[in-house]
């Protein structure tokens, strides 16, 4: 089975190494999870698991979803994910996955929601240039022409302007994990993952080799 868990991101911190230098490493709370579902190429396509993450009361969960876990004879869980693997070999539902999964430098995979930052304008939403300052420029944050006179007579798809920002799924590839530590249920990774603190997060083993 491939390497996967569902986590929690927690923060960030530094941590030094052996030779003294400061690693900026982002703590995640990985698992414990269980497997809530198995789908196989036979009957589904496709070979996947589905992890459960966070213990939830019934009163919380609809009725679709208590059905799903009563039906594996299950703990309600909050979090459902799906992970495609190679093999479903030597698995089977109801089988724990904890943090130890992963060791010290594993590269992986992290997917989260990115931060929300509401409706912005072109200028912090895509990085453009404002206009001069002066009183009589007229035009200081204005998203520009919108290049619509007679022909075309309309605005091309795809055109930078203001709206909302942030809130999209956003997988960071490659990350070094740096630091395990099973009693904690800690994920220690190097670098930053999307999401605010309390963000649910995918974490598997990286897909493409770093160059």
């Amino acid at each position: 089975m491939n390497k996967a868990i569902i986590g929690k991101k927690v923060g960030m911190t530094q941590i030094f190494d052996e030779k003294g230098s400061v690693i900026p490493v982002t703590v995640i709370e990985a698992g414990p999870c269980v497997i809530a579902q198995i789908k196989n190429a036979e009957t589904d396509g496709y070979n996947a698991i589905q992890l459960g993450y966070g213990d939830v009361k019934e009163k919380h969960i609809n009725k679709p979803e208590q059905g799903h876990f009563k039906k594996s004879n299950l703990s309600f869980k909050k979090h459902l994910r799906e992970f495609k693997v190679n093999t479903i070999e030597n698995v089977k539902v109801g089988d724990e996955v904890k943090v130890d999964v992963f060791e010290a430098g594993d590269k992986i995979d992290v997917q989260g929601t990115t931060k929300g930052k509401g409706f912005q304008g072109v200028i912090k939403r895509h990085g453009q240039h404002r206009g001069p300052m002066g009183h009589g420029s007229m035009y200081h944050r204005r998203p520009g022409s919108m290049g619509s006179t007679s022909t075309p007579g309309r605005v091309f798809k795809g055109k930078k302007l203001p709206g909302h920002m942030g809130v999209q799924t956003v997988t960071i590839q490659n990350l070094e994990v740096v630091r395990v530590d099973l009693d904690k249920n800690a994920l220690l990774v190097k670098g930053s993952v999307p999401g605010n603190k309390g963000a649910i997060l995918k974490i598997k083993l990286a897909v493409k080799s770093a160059k």
